[in-house]
């Protein structure tokens, strides 16, 4: 191990830097420092050499140039045990840096201010920055290199359990982070030129340019799962650690057994289609697909009327609610094997009684429905694919009755395009072929995943039974032909909701009008695949 005795410091998040350099000068180490670093370090009373001192070369071109110096790039390449290296440091009299502690310039921060100008982004383009953090990386066997705050606290641990020494496992992990984070800022710099020079050149509107001609991707670990969809599959969770929003990968596990992969997509599943109600809602989740959905202004008799949809298919489900969870409700659960809850909140009462069950999960989680953001710019969906990798906006456009057309002479009555709503917002997620029938504001058959949609209506129908009787039906995408509306119609239903734009349209709105049937386009698909 090679004692740290020089140490050079030169940061743009002061985050613990104080603590840091004086934990480090009190382990007798030389400090370099540059600008704004230095004379912070000075205002502390903590000894400082400027880099300007230390290189006899003044700091240049507005700061641009201040650390591109082979006293110091010299000084963290240099091999130690090399002859040659030594002899030619001697000969210029350059001396060794044994550490470099560095972060970035704010480059991403700078970009996604409103109005950013071109020319400010350039001058948050770090130079020496990398630099120095890329030559101490590199010579890592005798060099450290820290450009994370988080790491401060355990670099001046082991240090001082080791006489000012850091382990080479150490030096290796800290190494390894530095070209994580290097790679990532430029790939950063790439795409933000990339798309400011194509809308220059082109005329192209930021809007169009959310997907670039390179992606980065940059995910953090949470944790090893015990396995994937199958016992055969490992699996691991990430998260992104740029999303500020709430979302699954942040959720707060207050009880049960560990989460399992397909216990995180179906959790995600909720947490998703609970975000289209505002009113008190329950949704019962099996294999990412909603088995029942509800709303009522009693949370208990929303749980009860979202499992009467399909309680057979509810035993091994996952079940969300949007508003804190009562104990009342949640002694009514205990009657159903649940896999895990998620919710905004939970009563200290629903808690003990939950409790019970050793293995439920409960999930907590910060629940924002679509309609009280104050932008509707979606986030991204990716789905991988052998060699390669599809990427679009999240399907979060926010509904918008205005835009629906009512197709038929037969106007839907004001309780049936309430239902008709409620049908639209469940059915956008449901695998497609989707078909979602329901009554007021509960879901009472679901047809879910099938190849053909007369199938799927089939299925939702045999489900419903006797309620599709005045029941309303949603279909994610257009009818291709007449006979999935006539089963509906044949099994009683008074209204249906669809995208439209199928070349049976009018053959098929001709058979609602024959039947007294009212029927909306909505002039939008929700396939879900």
């Amino acid at each position: 191990m090679t004692k740290i005795k020089r140490v050079l410091i030169s940061v743009s998040d002061k985050t613990g830097i104080l603590e840091f350099a004086r934990g480090l000068h009190k382990l007798e180490v030389e400090i370099i420092s540059t600008g704004g670093t230095a004379k912070l370090l000075k205002e502390a009373k903590i000894p400082v050499v400027e880099v300007s001192e230390y290189t006899g070369f003044p700091e240049m071109l507005n700061g641009r140039v201040k650390t591109l110096h082979p006293k110091i790039h010299a000084g963290l390449l240099a091999i130690r045990n090399n002859a040659e290296h030594v002899k030619q440091l001697k000969k210029e009299k350059i001396g060794l840096i044994d550490m470099v502690v560095v972060n970035l310039y704010p480059f991403e921060k700078t970009i996604i201010k409103p109005g950013v100008k071109l020319e400010e982004a350039i001058e948050n383009i770090d130079i020496g920055g990398p630099s120095m953090l890329r030559s101490a990386a590199k010579n890592y066997q005798s060099v450290a290199v820290v450009c994370n705050p988080q790491h401060y606290s355990k670099v001046l641990e082991e240090m001082k359990k080791h006489k000012g020494n850091l382990t080479l496992k150490t030096r290796e992990e800290l190494a390894e982070e530095v070209f994580k984070l290097t790679a990532h800022y430029d790939a950063v710099i790439y795409n933000f030129l990339d798309m400011k020079f194509r809308i220059r050149e082109e005329g192209f509107q930021t809007s169009e340019l959310k997907f670039p001609p390179f992606l980065e991707l940059r995910f953090e670990k949470i944790q090893d799962l015990r396995y994937g969809e199958n016992p055969h599959q490992k699996a691991a969770f990430y998260r992104d650690p740029e999303s500020k929003k709430p979302e699954i990968a942040g959720a707060k596990q207050l009880h049960g057994k560990e989460l399992s992969f397909n216990n995180i997509l179906d959790l995600n599943a909720a947490y998703q289609c609970l975000r289209e109600f505002e009113e008190p809602t329950v949704i019962i989740i099996k294999h990412t697909n909603p088995c029942g959905v509800a709303s009522d202004k009693d949370l208990l008799t929303a749980y009860k009327d979202a499992l009467e949809c399909d309680p057979i298919s509810a035993f091994g489900s996952i079940v969300g609610v949007n508003r804190e969870l009562d104990c009342a409700t949640a002694k009514e659960m205990l009657n159903l094997f649940i896999e895990a809850i998620i919710a905004p909140s939970y009563s200290q009462d629903a808690i003990a009684v939950l409790k019970e069950k050793k293995n439920l999960r409960l999930m907590e989680i910060e629940m924002l429905p679509f309609s009280t953001r104050r932008h509707s710019t979606a986030g991204l969906d990716l789905k991988k694919i052998r060699g390669g990798l599809l990427i679009q906006e999240s399907n979060e456009r926010q509904l918008d009755p205005k835009g629906f057309r009512v197709v038929t002479k037969s106007q839907p009555t004001e309780e049936e395009f309430t239902s008709l709503l409620f049908a639209w917002r469940v059915v956008k997620h449901v695998k497609s072929n989707a078909i979602v029938i329901s009554r007021g504001t509960k879901t009472v058959g679901i047809g879910a995943g099938q190849m053909s949609r007369v199938d799927s209506v089939m299925l939702s129908v045999a489900e419903a039974k006797e309620k599709a009787r005045g029941a309303v039906l949603a279909s994610d995408a257009f009818f291709p032909k007449p006979d999935a509306v006539e089963m509906a119609i044949e099994a009683g239903v008074r209204a249906i909701i669809q995208p439209g734009g199928s070349v049976a349209d009018e053959e098929i709105i001709k058979i609602c009008n024959e039947n007294n049937i009212a029927m909306i386009f909505t002039g939008m698909r929700h396939f879900r695949h």
